[in-house]
């Protein structure tokens, strides 16, 4: 059965933590839901990691829905929520609305993720109000990443730990079901996700959030650009992927692959007769 909104909510209730990873692929997404993992997020981070950008400012919402929409076919089960990406609803209500849309009809996932706290309070009411279902993300947010001056942690100061609680506040009055908290320090985390009845997802921000997000290329070894303090590496998979890279291009060189038995076979009679006519 699909996980849904109200499922991963109960989760919360019974203290039960949610598991969530990115993909970007249908390969990816059919392993993930192999996995059991409960969401997958279809993250704006594949402009780094998929398409090679800087950060995830240059992604547009065809990027998202051509991502999101091969996520959506692997996943079976795993819940699929997908980025709405810079500038596709901070423009505007109407604006924010009409993109979110978009998201679930062509990229057809389960919900829709955006940045921000208090500021957005009414671009997530909007869009929840047009059933469709958010998850806010709030704490370091990437799209904010020229205003912070990097990738920085954030609610380490008494005003900055109060705006992320009030943040928190304002997306779950908004209608948001679930809110991803990024780089906060473990014990705020905490706290907030005791403060408010939605499950939070932590990434950087503790085991005390109600569930963790990772990139996959992160988690598998997979991004060689810029490892994150909180990405524990659980398997060494771009290591294994790099030395097979490097014997298949030894057999190719060498004359040994392919061998017979990755070869097609032609009756030898046939291949005479085309010998005599032929050439």
């Amino acid at each position: 059965m699909k996980k849904t909104t109200t499922a991963l909510t109960a989760m919360k209730r019974k203290g039960e933590k949610i598991t969530m990873l990115t993909a970007y692929d249908y390969t990816t997404a059919s392993l993930i839901d192999k996995a059991g993992i409960d969401t997958i997020l279809v993250g704006d981070s594949l402009g780094m990691v998929m398409l090679g950008y800087d950060d995830t400012i240059p992604v547009t919402m065809e990027d998202m829905i051509r991502y999101g929409a091969a996520v959506s076919r692997g996943a079976k089960e795993t819940f699929v929520i997908i980025d709405m990406p810079f500038m596709s609803y901070q423009t505007s209500v109407y604006d924010a609305v009409k993109n979110a849309g978009r998201l679930m009809k062509e990229g057809h996932c389960q919900a829709v993720k955006l940045e921000g706290g208090v500021k957005f309070k009414e671009h997530i009411r909007a869009i929840v109000d047009a059933s469709i279902p958010v998850v806010a993300h709030i704490g370091m947010t990437p799209q904010s990443v020229n205003t912070f001056g990097g990738f920085k942690v954030q609610g380490k100061s008494y005003e900055a730990a109060k705006q992320l609680i009030l943040d928190a506040k304002a997306v779950e009055e908004a209608g948001a079901f679930m809110a991803v908290m990024e780089c906060v320090p473990a014990k705020l985390a905490e706290l907030v996700s005791k403060s408010i009845s939605i499950p939070t997802i932590g990434i950087g921000a503790g085991a005390g959030c109600d569930g963790q997000v990772l990139v996959y290329q992160d988690m598998l070894g997979m991004y060689p650009d810029f490892t994150p303090k909180f990405a524990k590496r659980f398997s060494n998979i771009g290591e294994g992927m790099t030395d097979a890279f490097k014997a298949y291009s030894s057999e190719v060189k060498a004359g040994t692959f392919p061998s017979e038995e990755h070869c097609f076979k032609i009756d030898d009679e046939i291949l005479e007769k085309i010998k005599e006519s032929v050439l």
